[in-house]
This record gives structure tokens, sequence and C-alpha cells, in this order.
């Protein structure tokens, strides 16, 4: 492997150094992988909740209240 050294400010490489620890392993082993990540076009999923993710969504659409439970709506469902 090759060496190479990079300044980072202070509360970067705090982030970098609690993400190391809780995935056991290097803060070298954390920048080659999200590096990799990174020139590779790899994305990784936002973190959250679904309500979070989607909520500009939540209330935009009309529709039957009881769809999620009411088994009215699973009559033909899958056929």
């Amino acid at each position: 492997m090759v060496n190479v050294s990079l300044k980072l400010p202070a509360q970067l490489n705090k982030k970098l150094a609690v993400a190391a620890k809780k995935g056991r392993t290097t803060k070298s082993a954390v920048v080659r992988k999200a590096l990799d990540a990174y020139l590779n076009g790899k994305k990784t999923a936002k973190k959250g909740s679904f309500l979070e993710l989607a909520g500009d969504l939540v209330g935009r659409f009309e529709g039957p209240g009881d769809l999620s439970y009411n088994p009215e709506y699973m009559r033909d469902f899958g056929k």
C-alpha cells in the first residue's frame, strides 16, 4: 500500500474516529472504504425513518383512510 496524508478539520476527524470505533476498525479502513465508494459511484442509503425520508409525500394523496387494515381492499389482491 501507498501512504497518503491529508489534513482534516477537527470535527471531521472526530466523526471519523467515532465511525472507526463503532465499526471496530481503523480510521484508515474507514477512509479507504469511503473513498472507494465515492470513486466507484456507489451511493449509500440515507439514514432516517421512512416518515423522515418520505415526509413531503405524507398527506399529498387521497384515498380511503382504512386502506392498510380493511380486508375489503385485499379481496382480489394477487389475482
